[in-house]
C-alpha cells in the first residue's frame, strides 16, 4: 500500500486524533511526518534504486545509503551497467522500509530521483566513504577505517539521488485509523517476515 503525500497533508496528523478508517480503499492520507521520515533514514542503511535500461525495462537493486543534505548517496564501481543507464537516463526512484529497524514493519517511502553520477569527485569521496562506515560499522573505528578503504578503490563512483517527488505509507497510523484508536508516534506494527529460522537451520553470523 502506499499514500502520496506531495498534495501538503504530510505532516498534519495530530497525536491523540482519532478518524475512522473500515478498510483498506483509500490510503491517501495516511502518508508520513518529515519527523518519521528523518527516524526511519537515521535507522535504516538500505535502500533499493531504480532506474531504467535502453529498452525502457524498470530494473533496481539494493544499496546500502546515506541520506545527507535531503538526498540520497550510493557507491558502485563505475563498470556497472546501472551508472551508464542512470547518466543517460537520470529519472529514478529510491524505496525504503521500515523492515529489519526499531520502527517495526510497515513503514515505507518512495521518492521519485534525479540521479547524478560522480566520479573520482575528491569533495564528495571526502565526507561520503567516512558517513557510509560510520553507518554500517558504527562503534568500532578500525572497521570503519577498513570499510572505507576497501571502497575508496579507482574505478568506483558515488551516486548523488535527488527527489522530486515522495509517496510515502505509515502502516501504523492507517492501522490505529481502523481500529479508531488515537494515533501516536510510537505506534509500531511487528514484521509479517518471518525472521526464526526453521529447525536445523541456526545461522551463523559474521
Amino acid at each position: 500500500m502506499s499514500s502520496r503525500t506531495d498534495d501538503g497533508r504530510r505532516g498534519k496528523i495530530q497525536m491523540g486524533k482519532q478518524r475512522k478508517k473500515t478498510d483498506y480503499t483509500d490510503v491517501s492520507d495516511v502518508g508520513i511526518s518529515e519527523e518519521k521520515r528523518e527516524r526511519l533514514y537515521a535507522a535504516q542503511t538500505e535502500c533499493c534504486v531504480n532506474w531504467t535500461n535502453r529498452h525502457g525495462w524498470p530494473v533496481g537493486v539494493l544499496h546500502r545509503f546515506v541520506w545527507h543534505e535531503e538526498k540520497f548517496w550510493v557507491t558502485c564501481m563505475g563498470q556497472r551497467k546501472r551508472v551508464p543507464a542512470l547518466t543517460a537516463r537520470p529519472e529514478s526512484s529510491v524505496v525504503v522500509s521500515s523492515e529489519g529497524t526499531w520502527l517495526g514493519g510497515d513503514i515505507t517511502t518512495t521518492a521519485k530521483t534525479l540521479a547524478v553520477v560522480h566520479e573520482d569527485d575528491d569533495d564528495v569521496k571526502a565526507w561520503f566513504y567516512p558517513m557510509l562506515a560510520s553507518r554500517l560499522r558504527a562503534g568500532d573505528p578500525e572497521g570503519q577505517a577498513e570499510f572505507t578503504r576497501r571502497n575508496d578503490t579507482p574505478g568506483r563512483v558515488i551516486i548523488e539521488l535527488i527527489p522530486q517527488q515522495w509517496i510515502t505509507y505509515d502502516g501504523p497510523l492507517l492501522e490505529s485509523d481502523l481500529r479508531g484508536i488515537p494515533y501516536n508516534p510510537r505506534l509500531a506494527k511487528h514484521s509479517r517476515n518471518v525472521t526464526s529460522p526453521p529447525e536445523g537451520w541456526e545461522m551463523e553470523y559474521l
